[in-house]
């Protein structure tokens, strides 16, 4: 199983909105690395969701339950989008600075690569971050 963190502004789409619907799908990305890296989930794969822009932290944790399909919104057909559904949400969410100060996810991507929307999760840092939020991984 890979891990993986989406962003998703909280005005826009906010985790609470998330578990309300039970399932949603994960379009509108257009960056291709971004793109890149929905198409390589899985189904079962566990996600980080993470509050851009406001809160910058991440406050839940999310499950592919649809591999990579057309996105309807793209009209050129380039892009695709995979279903998400909620799993748990974190005990405490994990902020961006708390993850700036911790020496161990100095190479994550939310730092490295701040404005990519997808991005996968190494398993050391998949287990961090869950140990910092309060749940189990």
């Amino acid at each position: 199983m890979n891990h993986w963190l989406v962003k998703s502004e909280p005005v826009k789409y906010a985790w609470d909105q998330l578990v309300k619907d039970g399932k949603t799908f994960w379009n509108g990305v257009r960056n291709y690395q971004a793109a890149n890296n929905l198409k390589a989930m899985k189904k079962g794969d566990e996600v980080f969701f993470y509050h851009s822009n406001e809160g910058l932290e991440i406050v839940g944790i999310c499950e592919i339950a649809k591999e990579y399909y057309p996105d309807h919104t793209d009209e050129s057909g380039k892009f695709g989008m995979v279903d998400v559904k909620p799993s748990r949400p974190l005990k405490t969410p994990v902020t961006l600075q708390a993850i700036k100060a911790e020496p161990a996810l100095a190479d994550i991507a939310l730092i490295k690569q701040s404005r990519l929307s997808v991005m996968p999760i190494t398993a050391a840092q998949w287990k961090l971050i869950c140990k910092m939020g309060g749940v189990k991984p």
